[in-house]
């Protein structure tokens, strides 16, 4: 059996995870005419920013290091969000988009709340619940632009 992150590993999990949604928004901002759907993608980053901020924070006090995500992948998650959103930047498909990354970041994130559930520090439990929380919400606001 694998031994559990770390806590200074599980908060630059959440900091990462954080940092894509960021990326993932700041790509796709451009791309949106929809005011309503816009008015709701900004309020989510301003969530996670208010995430990363904590995390980063968290991290420093416990001596962990945090990395902003590769490049390689900043540039393929911009690359599928232009051409995607060039194809059809419609509310729903947006709003897929948008799911589809939050989605992503929830089932990560479970598992290492999963994993490590028993070994982590309170702080770090209740980052990680707050940005679970968090993109649970996101999920539920977007799903209404479909």
């Amino acid at each position: 059996m694998e031994e559990p992150k770390t806590d200074g590993e599980i908060v630059a999990e959440i900091y990462r995870n954080a940092q894509l949604a960021l990326t993932s928004i700041a790509d796709i901002l451009p791309e949106i005419d929809d005011e309503e759907i816009k008015k709701e993608i900004l309020s989510e980053h301003e969530e996670y920013e208010r995430i990363c901020a904590e995390a980063a924070l968290l991290a420093q006090r416990m001596g962990a290091e945090v990395k902003e995500p590769s490049p390689v992948k900043k540039a393929m998650m911009w690359s599928a969000i232009k051409m995607n959103a060039a194809a059809d930047n419609s509310r729903s498909n947006i709003a897929q988009m948008m799911i589809r990354g939050t989605v992503t970041g929830i089932t990560s994130l479970k598992t290492t709340m999963t994993e490590g559930e028993h070994s982590m520090g309170e702080e770090v439990k209740k980052l990680l619940k707050d940005l679970i929380t968090a993109e649970e919400s996101f999920e539920t606001k977007l799903k209404k632009f479909l």
